[in-house]
C-alpha cells in the first residue's frame, strides 16, 4: 500500500546541518508549508540567527552530530518546545580537498565518515522513536557521489553510498509501523561547502570541468530545499536533484563500469590524479 502523503501543517521538522546552504533552505520551505522547524548546528549564534530568519515558528538550537549527547540533548528540547518530531532530515555533512587514498591523512578520511555517515546514524538514532510515534518521516541526505565515481574524494563517496543503504533499509523497517524514510541525491548546489571542495580548490575545479557539461549545473539551496520538501511531502523513497542525474542512478549497474574504465584512460583526469597523489598538497 503507498504511504499516505504528509500534510505538513503543523507538523515538527528537525534539521541538522541548518544554519546555512541545504539545511536552510530546506527550514525554509518546510516553514513555508506551515511546519514548526528545528534548525540544528554547530555555531548557536549563528543557528538562532538562521531560525530568526526562517520565522516565528522556527528554533535554532546547537548541536555537534559527532557528539550523540549533544545531538540527543538537541532532540530532547525540539520535543519538549513542540510536543515532538514528525520529520527528521540528517543533513549535516563535510566534504574533504581532493587527494588520492593512498595520502589521504587517516584522521581526514575518518572525520568526514563520522560526520556524513556516523552522524547521519546518530541523527536517525536520536529522533526514530519520535518519529515513529506520529506516524512520520526521515530524510537523509546522501549524494550523486552515492552512485558515481568517487576519486579524489573517497571518504565522501564512501560515506554518502553508505547513508544510501541505511536509508534504503530504514524504508523497509519502517513500513510496518507507518513511518516511512527517503534518501536525497544532491548534484551540484551553491553551497560553501561545495565552494571550498571545488571552486576554491584547483585541483577541484579542474576536476569539475572534467564533467560533462549538461551535468555540471549548479542549484540554489533554496532550490534544493524545495526539492527536499515536495519529496517530504510525498514520502518519496528518492529524491534527486538536478533531476538529470537521475537517469545515471537508474543505469549505474550498466553504466558504472563503462564510466570507470572511461574515467581510468581520461588524460586530463589522470593528470589530475598525479597532482593529487602528494603527500603535502599546496
Amino acid at each position: 500500500m503507498r504511504p499516505l502523503a504528509l500534510d505538513l501543517a503543523g507538523k515538527v521538522a528537525l534539521i541538522t546541518g541548518a544554519a546555512r546552504g541545504i539545511g536552510l533552505g530546506t527550514a525554509v520551505a518546510l516553514h513555508a508549508r506551515g511546519a514548526s522547524v528545528v534548525l540544528v548546528d554547530l555555531d548557536s549564534e549563528a543557528t538562532a540567527r538562521a531560525a530568526a530568519s526562517v520565522g516565528e515558528r522556527a528554533l535554532g538550537l546547537a548541536g555537534d552530530v559527532t557528539d550523540r549527547a549533544s545531538l540527543d540533548a538537541a532532540v530532547a528540547a525540539a520535543a519538549e518546545r513542540f510536543g515532538g518530531i514528525d520529520v527528521a532530515i540528517a543533513n549535516a555533512g563535510i566534504a574533504p580537498r581532493a587527494q588520492t587514498a593512498r595520502v589521504y591523512d587517516s584522521d581526514v578520511w575518518e572525520s568526514v565518515i563520522d560526520v556524513n555517515l556516523l552522524g547521519v546514524w546518530r541523527t536517525v538514532k536520536a529522533c526514530l522513536p519520535h518519529v515513529v510515534e506520529r506516524r512520520g518521516h526521515l530524510v537523509l541526505v546522501s549524494s550523486i557521489y552515492a552512485f558515481t565515481n568517487g576519486a579524489l574524494v573517497t571518504p565522501y563517496a564512501a560515506s554518502k553510498a553508505a547513508v544510501e543503504q541505511l536509508g534504503r533499509a530504514l524504508r523497509v523497517e519502517l513500513a510496518d509501523r507507518g513511518a516511512t524514510a527517503g534518501v536525497a541525491y544532491f548534484g551540484f548546489v551553491d553551497t560553501e561547502m561545495v565552494r571550498q571542495a571545488m571552486r576554491a580548490d584547483p585541483l577541484g575545479a579542474r576536476f569539475e570541468q572534467v564533467i560533462p557539461r549538461p551535468l555540471r549545473k549548479t542549484i540554489t539551496p533554496e532550490a534544493a530545499g524545495e526539492v527536499l520538501a515536495r519529496g517530504i511531502e510525498r514520502r518519496a523513497p528518492w529524491t534527486v536533484a538536478p533531476r538529470r542525474w537521475a537517469a545515471l542512478s537508474a543505469l549505474r549497474g550498466l553504466i558504472n563500469p563503462a564510466i570507470d574504465a572511461g574515467m581510468s584512460r581520461e588524460p586530463r583526469l589522470r593528470e589530475i590524479v598525479r597532482e593529487a597523489d602528494v603527500e603535502e598538497r599546496p
